[in-house]
């Protein structure tokens, strides 16, 4: 297997194997004394969790609950006692890193299910307290259903797929329409950052779709709201409501008269941008309307503006080879992204077109086409699904996400190539998928991917756009290259590495508030004070952000408490719709709406987002900073900040990452 082909961090093994081994295990424990079952306890929870991680390890374990209950694992532990358990903390112990934790939770949920399935008579709850509890449970951990990752399941490596399989196995057992409310919420607040992959939500609105067809399914008030997403990926027009098939819907294309098509091309686009998704049938109509030579169709298709018209009608014979080359019933999505394409007139930019025209005819290496093939089959063949990928990503420059790998650096670059410098993208996305090698340079010295050590990324994932699973093996390599050729220099090596990474746009000055031999909070007063001289509009002589720049927050999770560091990408600070100053930003971690804890809730829409942006308030934004770049040649004056709001800030950080950072002067007493 070369560098680059890299399948999932699960080796897969025999079950039965390891099914036995767990008897054992379970058995040993079984015949223990009392004193003497804590020692067995490793075993069992070693085992298990092998178990747990190969297909078909839930419903093993499942199948020996009782035993494994009985034989003592809960005894002494929060959860001994299943009928006070709280729904709510299973978010903790699904995301802890502890692998006992993660695997005695399983348990718990696992015996839970048993006795809903009545497989396990329990004494101490009842079949539908089981279900209500397990109900609360799938509500509270929908990520976990979608399989949408945040930092807190990428800290746990490979546990994290324990918790999901638990997760998605007590849903398959217990039914989705118990949740199909809460699920669809879920569904619509994903859709609304507009992500690039979106086969998480497509698999989900496929279970509401079998539930809604199921007559012993009641979908109660929920039908309505589950209607509208059914009806976007499975008849978005009246020629294919009834979902009749891409071959009988071609079908009926070729009896339609004008206004007909010119309805259907219309109810396509509406959905399309209503949704964020995209139908096969689509796909179907765009070719058929190509093919029959009604290009006036097309636009109307794409639900473009003037702006994309006008492009649409420049750039004529480019976007009909790219529907032809890219645009099947299985890359579908990639008219989203063509669409958006030319809304943002990119291709009016000199370098865009020529280079959409390379990547149209690419020959691919046999990696790259190896990579795309596994990760998204054999058909249509793999430049399509490279050059779906691209028409997204320019499309759609904040719908990239990391996956379940620990690439925010790498993705954040894709990101910022793809809104800011999409020629560049390109020339990386050509390299890496023709070459199979990527050189960038640092400080003029060449570093290349082929020839670099490892990543932080032992092992790159599949859960991820085409383009991403393309570079970004490349450039995980490189950027942590770079970091060695930082080796001996004082300070944070992000100073010298984020410039040279992401490209010129990024401010050459560099500012911390941590200092890095100790790990404890440094002049913190000048930190904030700079940050909002550089990027405040009150404080910076009202001037907009002009590039997009590259920082770096301390992710914490509800609690407040501190999970790690993470990157991301600061695009304006605006005001929002009620007046207040807030700081819109790009995360990579596949899901910017999360809860940091205190207070801090990062909102996606509802005020003044633009899709894909995730917001704060100026002030709980800066309490989760602790890196960020700007223009050394600017002025530098620290800003006159109230304060009362720099304090504000300063009592977020003590409550919440920097509690353990205090600066040694005040550990002993920290601040109120």
């Amino acid at each position: 297997m070369n560098d680059y082909q890299l399948s999932s961090t699960v080796v897969v093994v025999s079950l039965d194997k390891l099914v036995a081994k767990l008897d054992d295990a379970i058995r040993a424990l079984e015949q223990s004394e009392s004193l003497a079952k804590f020692g067995k306890l490793p075993r069992v929870f070693g085992t298990a969790r092998r178990v747990l991680l190969q297909p078909g390890g839930c419903e093993a374990v499942e199948a020996r609950i009782q035993r494994i209950e009985q034989a003592g694992v809960f005894e002494g532990t929060d959860w001994a006692e299943p009928g006070l358990l709280v729904p709510a903390l299973t978010t903790y112990s699904l995301q802890s890193t502890n692998a006992d934790t993660v695997v005695i939770e399983a348990f718990s949920e696992l015996r839970l299910l048993a006795v809903v399935r009545e497989s396990y008579l329990h004494p101490a709850v009842s079949a539908d307290q089981a279900r209500h509890y397990l109900i609360q449970v799938l509500s509270i951990n929908l990520g976990l259903l979608f399989g949408m990752t945040g930092e807190a399941e990428r800290e746990q490596g490979e546990l994290s797929l324990i918790s999901e399989a638990v997760v998605q196995y007590v849903a398959q057992n217990i039914g989705y329409e118990h949740v199909i409310e809460n699920l669809i919420e879920e569904i619509w607040r994903i859709l609304q950052q507009r992500p690039i992959r979106v086969s998480g939500v497509r698999k989900m609105i496929t279970q509401i779709a079998i539930c809604r067809a199921d007559p012993n399914v009641d979908l109660g008030a929920a039908g309505g709201g589950a209607e509208r997403l059914i009806s976007s990926l499975y008849g978005p027009t009246r020629a294919c409501s009834e979902d009749p098939g891409t071959v009988v819907y071609e079908q009926r294309l070729q009896a339609m008269d004008a206004q007909n098509l010119q309805n259907e091309a219309t109810g396509f686009a509406r959905s399309m941008h209503d949704t964020g998704l995209v139908s096969p049938y689509h796909a179907s109509f765009v070719r058929f309307i190509m093919d029959e030579g009604q290009d006036a169709l097309l636009s109307a298709a794409l639900g473009l503006s003037s702006t994309g018209r006008d492009c649409l009608l420049c750039y004529r014979e480019l976007v009909h080879t790219l529907i032809t080359e890219g645009i099947f019933a299985e890359t579908a999505q990639g008219l989203y992204g063509l669409a958006l394409l030319l809304e943002r007139g990119i291709l009016y930019q000199p370098p865009v077109a020529p280079a959409l025209w390379r990547q149209a005819k690419l020959s691919l290496s046999p990696q790259a086409r190896e990579r795309l093939q596994l990760a998204y089959g054999y058909q249509p063949q793999a430049n399509a699904w490279l050059i779906q990928g691209v028409l997204n990503m320019l499309g759609q420059p904040l719908g990239v996400g990391q996956g379940n790998n620990p690439t925010c650096q790498s993705a954040r670059a894709l990101s910022m190539w793809a809104y800011n410098d999409p020629d560049y993208l390109l020339q990386m996305v050509t390299w890496a998928a023709r070459d199979n090698e990527i050189v960038m340079h640092f400080e003029g010295v060449p570093v290349s991917s082929a020839r670099s050590a490892a990543g932080l990324a032992a092992e790159v994932t599949f859960d991820l756009d085409p383009v991403s699973l393309v570079v970004v093996p490349h450039l995980d390599r490189i950027y942590v290259e770079m970091g060695r050729l930082c080796i001996g220099r004082e300070g944070d090596p992000h100073r010298w590495v984020n410039p040279e990474f992401h490209g010129w746009s990024a401010g050459r000055g560099f500012a911390i508030n941590v200092d890095v031999a100790t790990g404890n909070l440094d002049n913190l007063d000048g930190f904030l004070r700079h940050f909002y001289a550089s990027y405040h509009p009150y404080y910076n002589g009202n001037q907009p952000l002009i590039h997009p720049q590259p920082a770096g927050i301390a992710v914490t999770d509800r609690a407040g408490r501190f999970i790690g560091w993470h990157a991301i990408t600061i695009l304006r600070v605006a005001l929002d719709p009620e007046g207040q100053m807030r700081a819109y930003f790009f995360n990579p971690n596949n899901d910017s709406g999360q809860d940091w804890g205190d207070g801090v809730l990062v909102s996606t829409s509802g005020c003044g987002e633009r899709f894909g942006e995730g917001s704060l308030l100026f002030e709980a934004f800066a309490s989760r900073l602790y890196i960020f770049h700007f223009d050394p040649l600017e002025r530098g004056e620290l800003a006159d900040v109230d304060q009362e709001e720099l304090q504000r800030v300063v009592e977020r950080i003590y409550r919440s990452w920097g509690a353990s950072r205090l600066p040694a002067a005040l550990q002993a007493e920290p601040p109120v």
